[in-house]
Formats: structure tokens, sequence, C-alpha cells
């Protein structure tokens, strides 16, 4: 167990800071390290260097939807240092900041006396993750959800125990009382009793892919839902139920595709307004 050291003055940035009492673990204080329980100049700069960033943070968070959503296209410039600090609210520093790190990572370029520009669409770090911008598009959403699910639920047929019908039955009859204005209820139900199919398959990787997909199209869900209504999720669900509950993987799986399937020709067939 390590013990903490009190301090009661340091030399920082050229100026000694005497009055007040730090404590940190294991050998000298550092700013940005241990709790200072005083006013003064050092608690001052600290603050002020954790507010800075976390601006930034925020800043940064902000570019990074416009260009996952698609709000800002490959190749064209964004908005400039001054309308970001009009639209954020925030300095021209911290702006430049955040610019700054997508620059670092390639995903902007600042040409002088342009303006920046966008580079790709997969801000560093993102390349091998779902984003919201990949799930836009509804119709592929449920062809990747029909290559993936009929097999998953053959798996959770053949590996799942007693208490995954148990589970399926407690959703399903939740889906069942939903009435009309409780639509986001019943898609929640609707998007659980597909989880604990993948989780009930025993491949973490479908299980973390269904849960991602999930997480980044449950607006786009819902929407379906007003538009179609609920009886043909109900249709479905209860005879994929009916199959894993006799364990019947093959039958399953099929009435998995089926129910995808289904959702995939309502989309197709609905008129464009």
């Amino acid at each position: 167990m390590s013990d903490k050291i009190p301090v009661t003055a340091l030399s920082t940035d050229r100026e000694t800071v005497c009055g007040f009492s730090v404590w940190c673990r294991n050998g000298p204080f550092f700013p940005g390290e241990g709790q200072i329980k005083c006013d003064g100049v050092l608690r001052e700069r600290i603050i002020m260097k954790i507010e800075r960033t976390k601006v930034t943070e925020q800043i940064v968070s902000y570019l990074k939807e416009q260009i996952q959503t698609g709000t800002w296209k490959v190749g064209e410039k964004i908005p400039s240092e001054h309308q970001l600090m009009e639209e954020l609210g925030v300095s021209r520093a911290s702006i430049r900041a955040a610019i700054g790190q997508l620059v670092g990572n390639g995903v902007l370029e600042s040409r002088h006396g342009k303006g920046t520009y966008l580079l790709t669409d997969r801000p560093e770090g993102e390349e091998g993750n779902i984003t919201a911008a990949d799930c836009r598009d509804v119709e592929k959403v449920l062809e990747f959800r029909r290559i993936l699910e009929p097999e998953g639920c053959f798996l959770a047929a053949k590996r799942g125990d007693g208490s995954l019908s148990e589970d399926l039955e407690k959703i399903f009859q939740t889906m069942k009382e939903c009435g009309e204005e409780e639509r986001d209820r019943f898609v929640e139900a609707d998007l659980a009793f597909h989880e604990r199919i993948a989780r009930a398959s025993g491949n973490l990787l479908l299980e973390k892919t269904l849960h991602k997909v999930f997480e980044e199209t449950l607006k786009n869900h819902r929407q379906m839902n007003k538009l179609f209504g609920s009886s043909s999720g109900l249709y479905h669900h209860g005879r994929i139920l009916e199959s894993l509950r006799e364990g019947r993987g093959e039958e399953a799986e099929e009435r998995m595709r089926e129910h995808l399937q289904s959702a995939l020709d309502k989309l197709q067939e609905k008129p464009e307004r």
C-alpha cells in the first residue's frame, strides 16, 4: 500500500506557490496530479487545463459526428474556424486544437489560404468499428442481419439452455402487451429478443456485432415500426420462439430468415414520399 506524502510548497513555471497542502502518492507532485485543498495560482492553472482539454474533446466528438453522419462530404471544405466558433460558442484556440488532432490523424487537411478539407469519412481509430454512417441505409442493415441472424438462430437452438425459452417468452409477452402508443417499448423488446438469441448462439462476435448495429439503428427501427406496425413482428417472433422452444434448429433458422426477408420486402415495397 502506497503512502501519501504531504507537500506544502513547490515551484512550477518559475513561480513559487505556497500556503497550501497537496497530497500525492509515492514521490513529488506534478501539475495535474493529486488532490489540491486550496485556492491559488496552481489550482486555477490545473482546472483551466482540464476544462480546456474537455472542451477540445467535445469539439473533436462534434467534428467526428459531422463526418460519420455524412453532413460533411469527403473532398469538400468544412466550415471555417469562425463559423465553428459561432456555432459551438467556443474559442478559436479550442477549434484549432480540435482540428489539429484530425489533421494529424489524416482525416482533415488544412490548405493554406483555402481552408480545411475532409480527406476521409473514417476518423482515426474507427476503421474497424461500426458507425452511425455505416447504418444509414436501413435496407443494407436488414440484408446484413439476414446474412447473420438465421445461422445464429440455428446455433441458439443447439446451444441454448432452458433459460433461453424462458427469457424469450418474457420478452415476447412484453411485445404482445404493448399498445399502439408504446412503440418505443415494443421496438426495445423486439431488439432484446434478437440480442438474446445472439447471446445464446455462443458466438461473442455475433452478439457484439448485433448489439452495436442495434445501438446505431434504434431510431430507424422505431420509424419502421411506425410505418409497418407490430402485427407482422409478433407473428414472426411467435414462430421463431416456437421453433427454439422445441429445439428445432433448422426450422428456427428458416423462420428467422423469413422474418428478416419479410421486413426487407416491406421496406422495398414502401412507396417513396
